[in-house]
C-alpha cells in the first residue's frame, strides 16, 4: 500500500513541479529559475515538516513517506538541476553555471535552515 500512496502523492509533486517549469520559464534567461525555486521551496517543506508538523501532530508513517519521499521527491529536481548546469558549461556560460551551483546549495541549505527554524518553532534561551 506504501508504494500506491507514495506513486499517487509523487504524481502531484510532479504535475506541480510541471506547472512551475510552464509559469517560471523565460526564455533566454540567465539560469532556470523555475527549478532553483522548486528546489528551495521543497528543501523549506521537507525539513519544515520533519522538524515541525511531524513532530507537533500524529501522522502515520506511511503518510509522512508519501508527503516527503513521493510528493516533495518528486517535485524537487536534482537531476534538472544537474543537466540545466551542464547545459550552461556545454554553452560556455561558466558564470551563470558557478552561480547556478551556489545558488541551489546555499538557497537550498537556508531554505532548509529555515524550515527547521519555522517547524521546530522558537526555542526559549536559558
Amino acid at each position: 500500500m506504501i508504494y500506491v500512496l507514495v506513486g499517487i502523492a509523487g504524481a502531484f509533486g510532479a504535475a506541480l513541479r510541471y506547472s512551475a517549469g510552464v509559469l517560471l520559464y523565460t526564455e533566454g534567461a540567465f539560469f532556470p529559475a523555475a527549478t532553483l525555486s522548486v528546489n528551495f521551496l521543497g528543501s523549506f517543506l521537507m525539513a519544515w515538516l520533519a522538524a515541525g508538523i511531524f513532530k507537533k501532530i500524529s501522522v502515520p508513517d506511511n503518510i509522512k513517506t508519501a508527503v516527503t519521499s513521493g510528493f516533495i521527491g518528486s517535485f524537487t529536481t536534482f537531476s534538472a538541476f544537474s543537466i540545466e548546469t551542464l547545459g550552461m558549461f556545454q554553452e560556455e556560460r561558466m558564470l551563470a553555471g558557478g552561480l547556478y551551483i551556489s545558488a541551489s546549495f546555499f538557497g537550498g541549505i537556508l531554505s532548509g535552515y529555515a524550515g527547521l527554524y519555522l517547524g521546530a518553532g522558537r526555542r526559549s534561551s536559558k
